[in-house]
């Protein structure tokens, strides 16, 4: 009798580990479908975009580089490398977004976001101008290299040449004016710098360059001076005095009109060891 009454929780006993067993491969099966080696197309991409709403740019990237390595082909997979440049970009991984949606672009001339791969590109190549350590001391980009204000100076142009009536292509103007008159003030810190070491040939070339190419930017007036000083300093009268004329009709409140001995004020000693350019 007493075995009959435990006969019963003798067979729970033994179909426990069984219901264990079913419990932990149904569980095990369910979280297998959770992994990004098991998603489907559709899933993959709507996890990463929407961890890219969220801002978590990293675990974004990661689903996305998964999703093209398993899906090579096909509107995901392109609609995947621009958003994944895009995160990059937005990672401050200049290099790893630039190169993304530069394969972009090569790979899909055509492809209907094409504008936007350009216009990212020159956002990239835009942002890329100006280092952490450039802002924290709020040096002027135009002292430095100007290699990355160049490449997003004709992303930009691009974009706005073939594909004008685009969204995008009325920021890219603006940012363009912008890039314009930073190449300009490069070439003006150069003239300075040459017409401050007695370089008077030299200051008048880069001068003239920047009235030839960069004639709609403010840094025209400053170029104009230092070429009359130039001139004069040359002993080219006549031509100094030319120049000064044609900088009084176009900016008649320019201090090196008022008094040309004392133009331009050179920046202090620390402001000097500041490089000019890549080459000086």
């Amino acid at each position: 009798m007493p075995f009959r009454r435990s006969a019963p929780l003798l067979k729970i006993a033994l179909l426990l580990p069984l219901l264990l067993a079913v419990g932990a491969c149904s569980l095990f099966h369910h979280g297998k479908k959770e992994t990004l080696n098991n998603m489907t197309v559709e899933q993959l991409y709507q996890r990463a975009h929407t961890l890219s709403q969220d801002s978590n740019w990293g675990a974004a990237e990661t689903v996305y580089q998964k999703l093209i390595s398993r899906f090579p082909y096909g509107s995901y997979n392109e609609q995947s490398q621009i958003e994944l440049a895009y995160a990059q970009y937005k990672d401050d991984k200049y290099d790893d977004a630039y190169s993304t949606i530069n394969e972009f672009i090569k790979t899909y001339p055509t492809q209907k976001h094409v504008a936007y791969a350009y216009y990212l590109r020159g956002l990239i190549n835009f942002d890329r101008t100006e280092s952490g350590m450039q802002k924290l001391a709020k040096i002027s980009p135009s002292r430095f290299d100007q290699g990355y204000v160049l490449q997003s100076f004709d992303d930009f142009n691009t974009l706005v040449a073939r594909y004008p009536t685009t969204r995008y292509a009325a920021d890219a103007r603006q940012r363009m004016i912008y890039l314009r008159n930073q190449l300009a003030q490069s070439e003006l810190n150069v003239a300075e710098y040459y017409l401050q070491r007695k370089a008077y040939i030299a200051a008048a070339d880069r001068a003239k360059y920047i009235i030839s190419h960069y004639q709609q930017s403010p840094q025209t007036a400053d170029a104009l001076a230092v070429l009359a000083k130039s001139y004069h300093l040359l002993g080219q009268q006549k031509l100094a005095e030319q120049t000064a004329q044609v900088l009084k009709l176009n900016y008649p409140d320019h201090p090196y009109l008022r008094n040309p001995n004392r133009w331009p004020k050179h920046h202090s000693w620390a402001w000097r060891l500041i490089p000019l350019t890549s080459s000086h």
